[in-house]
């Protein structure tokens, strides 16, 4: 059998190709550098609110499917960019796809915030 691009399960590799992931997002990416300093100023936003920490954590965790998005939508861009670098109508769909990710993402963080905080004002 031919040689793969896929090493063996070793999970401080695993480990180690992950952050290498997440220092590359730092440097290149910033919506995703925004989205983190986001996720910060509303969480301590959120330490204040007197609201239950069940509620709070349902906020909290829901805010990272924005940033989460961002990330799929960077390694779309990568492969679409590895495979080529020429204006192709299937490489910008890839690409607006990808952007769309995000949309989504949002849209569904503003809709659970709007659901979970008129649940907690309004009832």
């Amino acid at each position: 059998m031919g040689k793969t691009n896929k090493p063996a399960f070793n999970l401080l590799a695993n480990i180690s190709y992950a952050w290498a992931g997440f220092r590359n997002m730092i440097r290149e990416e910033t919506s995703f550098k925004i989205q983190l300093l986001a996720i910060f100023l509303v969480t301590v936003g959120l330490i204040l609110v007197p609201i239950s920490l069940q509620t709070k954590l349902i906020l909290f965790v829901s805010m990272w499917l924005i940033p989460f998005a961002e990330v799929i939508n960077s390694a779309i861009e990568r492969v679409v960019d590895l495979v080529t670098q020429e204006h192709h109508p299937l490489a910008g769909q890839a690409k607006d796809i990808g952007a769309f990710i995000v949309l989504m993402a949002f849209v569904i963080v503003v809709m659970i915030w709007g659901v979970v905080l008129y649940g907690v004002f309004a009832g």
